[in-house]
């Protein structure tokens, strides 16, 4: 293996994968990773860090197979007409190269998605072959996250659920109408038949796996199919869709297809800023940004954990009059200074759905409130220090009949509470 070649490759290929934000390793049960772990600067390329459910940082190799494509999407920097150095890894090189940074400490998992440069099921068995190869011929136990190719048929996503931890197949944009402006060679109906055929063979592995509890040792053979699941991305400001048709498509797509996690990812001009009217990439499709919807990408994720995690529905977060998140308060609450004769809320009565519904009260928060109201009053004090964060939930509760602040003035409020300076782009760890 040439190292020279390599390191090219490896700069070239990690450096187009890296506006694919639909990556994560929480799910995974085939290793135990040792966290956070950086490599040094002598091959830097290639290593990105995401993180788990739980918070916490991982680090994986996050490539393509290839980034030669036959598509010329518009809001790709891979697309057919760009004048960019093109490479392609083979599949022992890639098996190797994900084997020795394992090894090595330097990734906890891989990433692997490629261009479209030939039929996608031809493609599709690249990134199948690779991760047979890593998991029976070089022993890799680690983390494979796999991009399912739209086109492919059920019989290759069987199989590359076999080898990966996690499909995911990016629908991209969120109308069939931005898709035929902005990739007018991709189809909406192929990627959500790629998900429909991944979320039934799911159902069909776990049925399996359900019976296989009830039988005999040895009379059927359950095995794993992707067990940390699907996920999507979605490019946001690309085109003119309000956040209220991301979020009802969010909220659809995973009661449709038991996604796991549905990315965000906040459309970057692929010829850059400041060279954009020069350059190749340029096209007259795209709108005219001068910097990435950050804020707005960070809300929708606020949003989206409203809709997994504290049981709000996509009508509740907005509505018609309303389409767009407040760029200065978290989607939580906005809902919540809209919904001001809900609250206060007595936490020593409140049920779980309840308690969610109180800014500065997240989940974990809210199930040791429960836990401890068995044997004891709450009070603010011990509120606190379950890890409520009363900046927000002061004006929205009580204890014991007892206010900290009472809900008079909405606006006031809002002002207390907005984020003023912009600030918070990263999905937060705290509750909300």
């Amino acid at each position: 293996m040439d190292l020279g070649d390599i390191e090219e490759k490896i700069s070239i290929l990690s450096g187009a994968a890296k506006y694919d934000a639909s990556c994560a390793s929480s799910g995974s049960n085939g290793f135990t990773g040792k966290g956070g772990k950086k490599f040094g600067t002598s091959m830097p390329m290639g290593v990105c860090h995401s993180w788990t459910e739980d918070g916490r940082c991982v680090s994986l190799l996050k490539v393509l197979f290839s980034n030669v494509c036959k598509y010329d999407c518009a809001y790709c920097v891979n697309r057919s007409s760009a004048g960019i150095k093109r490479a392609s890894f083979t599949v022992q090189e890639l098996a190797d190269l994900t084997c020795e940074f394992y090894k090595r400490n330097y990734i906890e998992g891989l990433f692997l998605s490629s261009g479209i440069f030939s039929d996608p099921d031809i493609v599709m068995q690249k990134l199948i072959d690779t991760a047979k190869t890593l998991r029976t011929e070089s022993g890799y136990g680690g983390y494979i996250h796999l991009k399912i190719i739209p086109g492919t048929g059920e019989k290759m996503i069987r199989e590359a659920g076999f080898w990966a931890d996690r499909l995911s197949c990016n629908i991209e944009l969120p109308t069939e109408k931005s898709l035929m402006c902005l990739a007018p060679q991709k189809s909406g109906k192929d990627i959500l038949g790629a998900m429909n055929d991944f979320s039934g063979l799911k159902s069909e592995f776990e049925e399996t796996s359900r019976k296989s509890r009830f039988m005999p040792k040895g009379k059927i053979n359950a095995p794993y199919f992707a067990p940390a699941g699907q996920s999507t991305q979605l490019i946001v400001g690309a085109t003119q869709e309000d956040d209220r048709q991301i979020v009802n498509l969010s909220s659809s797509l995973y009661k449709k297809f038991s996604l796991k996690r549905v990315y965000y990812s906040a459309f970057i001009h692929p010829g850059g800023y400041a060279q954009k009217e020069n350059s190749v990439l340029s096209d007259p499709r795209l709108p005219e940004t001068l910097s990435p919807p950050l804020v707005r990408e960070h809300r929708l994720y606020q949003a989206d954990w409203l809709l997994r995690f504290y049981h709000f529905s996509a009508g509740e977060i907005l509505s018609d009059d309303e389409p767009f998140l407040d760029a200065h308060v978290d989607p939580k609450t906005a809902w919540a200074l809209k919904n001001l004769d809900f609250f206060p809320v007595e936490i020593n009565r409140a049920d779980y759905d309840t308690l969610l519904r109180i800014p500065g009260i997240g989940a974990k928060t809210a199930r040791r409130i429960l836990e401890t109201r068995r044997s004891r009053k709450i009070t603010i004090e011990t509120l606190q220090r379950m890890g409520a964060i009363l900046k927000r939930a002061r004006y929205f509760l009580t204890a014991g009949g007892a206010f900290i602040e009472q809900p008079d003035d909405p606006v006031r409020i809002r002002r207390l509470l907005s984020d003023t300076d912009g600030a918070g782009m990263q999905l937060p760890l705290f509750e909300f």
